[in-house]
This record gives structure tokens, sequence and C-alpha cells, in this order.
């Protein structure tokens, strides 16, 4: 089975998080800061992984540290759980309409880290959640597993809805990519990725 569980204790957060990626979906997320919570509940249901993430941070100082290291935590997590990446199909695309908004997420994971983000998310809040963090999560997250990963707004003028579509194009494309193709074999001309 390919899992992980993984523990970050800094003087800014307190983490822990486990991942199984031939899950169903389930999740148990309390981060501290909510609409981040909702988003990773989608990311987990959209992507059929099992996740769990339970952060104590500082969130009376800000969000920033808790959304950065739950993404750093969870590119761990995901680096973890696919091991030398043996069958992996390493590709993996969604085109994803969220009402009015149009989310492509694109990923390779190739063991190199490169994040392309081109959302343009109107407000600087959804609540009280700066929006801001959004890339800062994802860069977290594609430094801990080195990958490949384009992130564009085709369309869409609503926060929620550009943020909500992302993370759920992002679990769906990482699922197409992690899926296993039953070949045993490292994806690469190069024999190692």
């Amino acid at each position: 089975m390919r899992t992980s569980e993984i523990q970050r204790n800094t003087a800014e957060t307190k983490i822990s998080l486990s991942l199984n990626l031939d899950g169903t979906g389930k999740s148990n997320i309390n981060t501290g800061v909510g609409f981040l919570d909702h988003m990773l509940t989608l990311f987990a249901a959209h992507g059929k992984f099992d996740l769990t993430v339970i952060c104590d941070g500082d969130t009376h100082v800000d969000d920033h540290h808790s959304v950065e290291d739950i993404g750093i935590c969870l590119g761990q997590a995901f680096q973890q759980a696919l091991g030398d990446k043996r069958g992996i199909t390493r590709y993996g695309s969604f085109l994803l309409p969220m009402d009015e908004a149009l989310i492509l997420s694109a990923v390779d994971i190739s063991g190199r880290s490169c994040l392309c983000y081109g959302l343009d998310i109107p407000t600087e809040k959804i609540g009280t959640f700066d929006t801001e963090l959004v890339e800062e999560f994802f860069l977290g997250f594609v430094r801990n597993c080195p990958m490949s990963l384009h992130l564009r707004q085709l369309a869409g003028t609503n926060s929620h809805h550009i943020v909500e579509g992302a993370f759920k194009s992002v679990g769906r494309a990482l699922k197409a990519a992690v899926v296993l193709d039953g070949s045993n074999e490292i994806p690469s001309t190069k024999g190692v990725l």
C-alpha cells in the first residue's frame, strides 16, 4: 500500500499528516484554518486520497506558517508514498469547470520542482483567508514532492470558485499521475525520477 506519515514540529507549527494514495477520498482535516480545511477535504475527495491533517499553528499571528507548512508536509507525504515512482503514469491533467470559473491543472511527477501559477484571484481574502496563500501552499507542495505543476485559470471572476476549482482540479490531475499502470517500470528513459 502506498501510504505515508509525516510529523513536522517547529516553533510555528506542529503538524501530523497521513496519506493513502490508493484510498477512497476519506479525510479528517483540522488545520486551524477553516477555509484550508475545506479545500483539503475537496482535494482528498476529488483525488480519492485518504488524508488526515492535524495542525496546531500560530494562527494568532496569521495563517501563513500553517498553510505553507501543510503544503510542505503534503509534498513530503506524496514523495514518501510514491517511493521510487515505479509503475506510476507520471503525467496527469484535468480541466475543471466550477460555475463561471474554468481551471486547468497539469502535472508531471518528474523529480524537478516547477510551479507555473496562473490564478488571478480578484480578492485579497475569502472570508478571513488570505488568497495569496494559495500560491504559497502549492509552492511548498511542489518543492517537497518535486514535480511540474501548471495551474491555470482559463475563466472566472469569483475568488471562491477559482480557488475551489484549483484544489479539486489538482487533486484529479494528481490522481491521474499517480495511478499505477501495471508495468512496474519507472516512467523515464533515464531509469530514475
